[in-house]
């Protein structure tokens, strides 16, 4: 399938997600969010995902002056039918996918480009990217799920910082929160987001689709809940090839060979 706004490269197990508007410091218009939910909706053998920015930036926040539905900010109910039909199915596409996502962010990571990036599993940014949640500063409010996400991964306070004063958040000061995985020098990054994606995606896929779903679980369950998915996925788990695996690995004492099954 062809794409206008992305671009799509399989290697093996891994499926990599290049934003590609460079000249927009990709700026995400509803075709964007469109083409990154249709990824995700049919990822066929892919047993990870990572996700970066061609050029300077990883994403600038929304584009909804570019053609399309709700094609004005200002317009009446604009921006509430692109999040409803376009940017928020393809947030939620992200968080449910069974398989690992690395966002490897590389310059700015605003309004919905932020959402994105903490939508994955693994938040790699170089030391000169920053998080950013500007809507204050039009009068807007943050969407695209970053009021869960955000208060979810630093705290309350942290979050209303973020969102009521519209600060810049560095990638170091990032990762010192908790908000991302790590933080590394700008000309490592893809090479550190691709390493961990490609180990990600040699690795037990199942076990990972169950972990994914458990921490779901617990951030908005409460303990009985998560007691009873963890059994659950354990039986689930451990009736695969890949545990069987690596218990025999184990015991003899070498790597185990994954195969997602």
């Amino acid at each position: 399938m062809s794409y206008e706004t992305i671009i799509v490269e399989k290697d093996g197990p891994l499926t990599t997600i290049t934003l590609n508007r460079p000249d927009r410091l990709n700026a995400m218009p509803p075709q964007m969010a469109d083409e990154i939910g249709m990824v995700f909706y049919d990822l066929g053998d892919a047993r990870a995902v990572l996700i970066t920015g061609a050029g300077k930036g990883f994403c600038s926040g929304a584009d909804l002056a570019a053609r399309g539905e709700g094609s004005a900010l200002q317009s009446k109910g604009g921006s509430h039918r692109a999040l409803q039909n376009h940017y928020n199915p393809a947030i939620n596409q992200v968080l449910r996918t069974p398989v690992p996502v690395v966002c490897a962010i590389n310059g700015p990571a605003a309004g919905i480009g932020c959402s994105l990036a903490l939508a994955g599993d693994f938040v790699i940014a170089g030391k000169s990217a920053y998080f950013l949640q500007a809507f204050v500063n039009i009068g807007l409010v943050p969407d695209g799920g970053s009021t869960w996400l955000l208060s979810r991964a630093v705290g309350r306070a942290r979050a209303t910082r973020m969102m009521m004063l519209g600060e810049k958040i560095g990638a170091q000061q990032a990762e010192d929160w908790g908000l991302i995985y790590k933080a590394v020098d700008d000309d490592a990054l893809i090479g550190e987001a691709r390493a961990l994606a490609m180990q990600l995606a040699n690795g037990p896929t199942l076990a990972y689709a169950t972990m994914k779903k458990n921490i779901a679980t617990a951030l908005d369950g409460d303990i009985a809940q998560v007691l009873l998915a963890e059994a659950e996925g354990q039986r689930v788990a451990a009736a695969s090839k890949d545990a069987a695996e690596g218990g025999m690995a184990f015991l003899q004492k070498r790597k185990p060979e994954f195969t997602g099954e």
